[in-house]
């Protein structure tokens, strides 16, 4: 069993290594005395189904789910252990939600192998009744969300707050937090949904894993934002003001993140906070490499461009 890790020492240059030519691969780096986990993450696809037409435009050519697929395929064929999440945002941005109005989303997510995924507020557009009735019916991987409070709706028994997932000898808990909805989502639409404070119920989830669980890495899934010039509560407040949580992989903003933030927790312990813009543009790519009685330690955070060739 591996210890539980004071997590990520910030290494210098750590996101250079997958993207200069020439450079080592960060699977060159590891000794065999180390277990590398490598975690995959999107958000805000927004129904990106196909890439975005080579019209000459800024995104021409750009994200789509064959290409994210062949890229993830890859990426496994070269490594042993694996993640795969989401941060919400999963709906709503192209006709193939208008006509299909999630389906065509979750089986392409389900054959990729998604691990997990969270709830983000255009994932309430089709209303509260089709979300429930897609992820029953062509989901495979679990909705977490600690902080919305689905008592007296249909998603009830349709979500989880929290989940433990081995990979090798390594022990990874997730659990996940949305945006307040209210002013940004229509009442009609998440109906009875109450939004609960994310800080708190991300920590409270977060501790079981951490403790409770023995869990070595602790993943927050986030469809806070990024940063706001306000009091609202984004993923640097969330950081900041948590407890047990090692890596936050945000949503909302469409933040296109050149390298992750590494902020202190409450405990002056170290959070990475990663986010990949949206559309499907980027796949982000976390690697992790772990040692037996040592914390982990990041080796390579980076957005990799989603594109032929």
């Amino acid at each position: 069993m591996w210890s539980r890790r004071s997590f990520l020492n910030k290494t210098a240059g750590a996101g250079a290594a997958l993207m200069i030519p020439g450079w080592a691969r960060s699977s060159d780096l590891i000794s065999e005395a180390h277990t590398k986990l490598v975690i995959l993450h999107t958000n805000d696809v927004h129904s990106r189904i196909e890439p975005f037409p080579n019209d000459g435009s800024r995104n021409a050519g750009l994200g789509g789910a064959s290409l994210r697929a062949e890229m993830i395929k890859q990426i496994r064929s070269e490594n042993e252990h694996v993640l795969l999440l989401d941060s919400g945002d999963i709906f709503q941005g192209t006709p193939y939600f208008n006509f299909f109005l999630g389906e065509l989303e979750f089986k392409l997510m389900s054959a990729m192998g998604y691990d997990a995924a969270t709830i983000g507020n255009h994932d309430f557009d089709g209303g509260l009744e089709n979300l429930e009735k897609q992820i029953r019916e062509h989901s495979s991987f679990p909705i977490i969300i600690a902080n919305y409070d689905f008592s007296d709706t249909v998603m009830h028994d349709r979500h989880i707050k929290r989940k433990v997932i081995q990979k090798g000898d390594i022990k990874i808990g997730i659990t996940g937090v949305g945006v307040e909805l209210d002013g940004l989502v229509p009442k009609t639409l998440y109906q009875q949904t109450q939004y609960l404070d994310p800080i708190a119920h991300a920590t409270e989830q977060a501790n079981i894993l951490k403790h409770d669980e023995k869990c070595d890495l602790v993943i927050c899934l986030s469809h806070l934002g990024y940063k706001y010039n306000s009091s609202k509560v984004d993923d640097h407040k969330l950081a900041q003001n948590s407890k047990s949580i090692d890596v936050i992989l945000g949503g909302h903003t469409h933040t296109f993140m050149n390298e992750p933030d590494y902020l202190r927790n409450k405990e002056g312990k170290n959070v990475i906070v990663h986010q990949v813009g949206w559309a499907g543009i980027r796949l982000g790519k976390i690697d992790i490499s772990f040692e037996k009685n040592k914390p982990g330690k990041c080796i390579s955070c980076e957005g990799i461009w989603v594109k032929e060739g």
